[in-house]
């Protein structure tokens, strides 16, 4: 196992920092990527508190050039690539008619093409190496969520990829995955940098749904909490099962939030769900 090298995007904190740390303890070469590399202090710090060995190394997921001089660097140094695990995202909130189109872009922009990027870039390696490609999604690429259109659309727009590519990858002996977290204890949504008041506030003819949106949904959101080591043993799965299923919840929550939606023939279930949570 020590021979296997797996990368991973978005190491900074959360799922991706966690996920970092389980695949060096499970045995694998570790490259921990991150946009800004100033912000790797709490990366290093969980990998010494475990024992962990991490190669840390600068990716823009965003940044075509930075993906290839990243994945360059990579195989100069160890010859191969075993795994990619696509980490890297941004959240978002925000509805259409109060957002630029920019705005959902950018979303995308993260969260759906960096994953491209990434997965381009890397797939050549993974076919010599009969590897993984292995994609951190959401509950949000299966169920749409008021306020969530942009975040949504990008996980949505993964899942589909991804589900795409899964038997094409596999004809030439790369296995496809993607792992759907559900509310998860990180960092992510302090990301955001959103002050709800002021969003409320300035959301116009929309501010009451946005209000019952988060008094509300965010509360049942939360309610299937788990902490970002516990998400990242869904990825370690992914990483290390003998025949890893094609799409992995992290949590039981996350099994029933998403199963309401691949039974849902009709989407009347999945609407009733999230009109009560704007109503």
């Amino acid at each position: 196992m020590s021979s296997k090298v797996v990368l991973i995007t978005g190491t900074s904190s959360g799922i991706g920092l966690a996920a970092a740390v389980a695949a060096a303890r499970a045995g694998w070469r570790t490259v921990a990527t991150l946009r800004d590399p100033r912000r790797a202090d709490a990366l290093r710090k969980a990998a010494a508190e475990a024992g962990a060995e991490l190669d840390i190394r600068q990716l823009d997921v965003t940044d075509e050039h930075s993906v290839s001089t990243a994945i360059d660097g990579v195989i100069a140094d160890y010859g191969r690539l075993d795994a990619v695990i696509n980490n890297a995202g941004t959240g978002h909130l925000g509805t259409l008619e109060n957002e630029s189109v920019a705005d959902v872009r950018q979303v995308m922009e993260v969260n759906f093409f960096g994953v491209l990027n990434v997965s381009k870039a890397t797939l050549a390696h993974l076919r010599s190496s009969g590897g993984r490609l292995i994609t951190v999604t959401s509950v949000g690429g299966v169920v749409g969520q008021p306020f969530n259109e942009a975040y949504c659309a990008a996980k949505f727009a993964v899942e589909g990829y991804m589900e795409s590519l899964a038997p094409v990858a596999a004809s030439v002996g790369v296995t496809v995955s993607v792992v759907e977290p559900g509310g998860v204890a990180t960092e992510f949504i302090n990301n955001i940098g959103l002050d709800l008041e002021s969003e409320i506030a300035a959301a116009g003819p929309y501010a009451p749904a946005l209000q019952a949106y988060t008094h509300r949904a965010v509360p049942r959101l939360s309610s299937g909490m788990q902490t970002a080591p516990e998400a990242a043993e869904a990825v370690l799965e992914a990483l290390t099962a003998e025949r890893p299923a094609f799409r992995i919840q992290t949590s039981e929550w996350a099994r029933d939030f998403t199963g309401t939606k691949l039974t849902d023939l009709d989407g009347s279930a999945v609407l009733a769900v999230t009109h009560s949570w704007i109503a």
